[in-house]
């Protein structure tokens, strides 16, 4: 089931085709995602739907549509598309009823209306834009995220939970749908049970990784699977969302909510984030992610480091060195 070429590094027709489940949302999932279709084609990108801000909220709000937001930024990710398309798909509208709303939004929300489900309006997009793999809305059911604090309270609403963080100035307990136990798409679970390896992350640890396990059934697929999973670290901590946190700290809460047997490997980055990139970082109270390497060992994951962080403004992963970190995982722990 699981076979390489040690020397290709890139996907080969006949050759390297793994098949890789990605679970998350957010921009941390659709970067990802433009790394690993260079190394195969058999992807499927399982997105979470409690977002309700922003454009995506707003079309949630007048059309009664699941968020089309993260699902949108992942279909693009693995798109073969011209250019001008993906500028198209790209361009949010700067005045009127439309300020601020993404055309690829409005694409897929158009779709939504031609579909009997969202999950069919997904694949028809897909179908569209020739995308390398495919996306799967971890469930078709409207959900709401609600978030518990240390101090008892509570808020409901993705959007609202970092302004309520930020105004308790207290840790996440707890994140759960509303409605408890939505189901899972059939084929999330079937793409699960099939995968070669399973990667969570990088993304917002409590508003787009961890809502995807507790839809019904996703935890305990992955758990059961024979797969390799994979836990890709981000590289800050989050403002209003997991201030203080360490590498460890994200496993635990990852490990609260889906249960044990979830993760095997975690991957972090391990160049420096340049002080000019941390002092913006700073002001948001976020700060390089401090791993605590020995503490996720002692709950028996193996850890791997390496040179992630891409260049730029803002410390984001390098999607390219990130796939092929991701992929040399895979092959030793496929062989090993």
């Amino acid at each position: 089931m699981r076979y390489f070429d040690e020397s290709v590094r890139v996907y080969v027709p006949g050759r390297n085709n793994p098949k890789v489940v990605c679970i998350g949302g957010g921009h941390g999932l659709s970067a990802m995602l433009r790394g690993l279709k260079r190394h195969t084609r058999n992807i499927t990108a399982i997105v979470t739907v409690a977002d309700d801000g922003g454009g995506s909220g707003m079309l949630r709000e007048d059309l009664g549509m699941p968020p089309p937001g993260d699902i949108r930024n992942c279909i693009l990710a693995l798109a073969n598309t011209e250019p001008t398309m993906e500028k198209l798909l790209n361009y949010r509208f700067c005045e009127g009823s439309l300020c601020g709303q993404s055309f690829g939004n409005l694409f897929l929300a158009a779709m939504n209306g031609i579909s009997d489900t969202f999950d069919e309006a997904v694949n028809r997009m897909g179908e569209v834009l020739a995308i390398t793999g495919r996306v799967l809305p971890v469930t078709n059911q409207d959900v709401h995220l609600e978030a518990e604090f240390e101090n008892g309270s509570r808020v409901l609403g993705e959007s609202k939970i970092f302004y309520h963080k930020k105004e308790n100035d207290c840790r996440i307990t707890q994140v759960r749908l509303v409605p408890e136990h939505p189901q899972a798409l059939p084929e999330s679970l079937e793409a699960i049970a099939d995968a070669d390896m399973i990667v969570m992350g990088p993304g917002s640890l409590y508003t787009s990784i961890i809502p995807n396990f507790l839809v019904d059934g996703i935890a305990e697929a992955v758990a059961a699977s024979p797969a390799c999973k994979v836990l890709v670290m981000n590289i800050m901590t989050q403002e209003g969302e997991t201030e203080g946190y360490t590498g460890a700290d994200h496993v635990r809460a990852l490990l609260r909510h889906g249960g044990p047997n979830i993760i095997d490997v975690c991957v972090a980055n391990s160049t420096p984030v340049p002080e000019d990139v941390s002092d913006a970082y700073r002001v948001e109270d976020a700060e390089q992610l401090i791993l605590c390497r020995e503490e996720i060992e002692a709950m028996g994951i193996q850890v791997r480091c390496h040179p992630l962080l891409a260049m730029g403004q803002r410390a984001r992963h390098d999607s390219a060195a990130l796939a092929t970190v991701l992929m040399d995982v895979l092959r030793n722990y496929a062989v090993g």
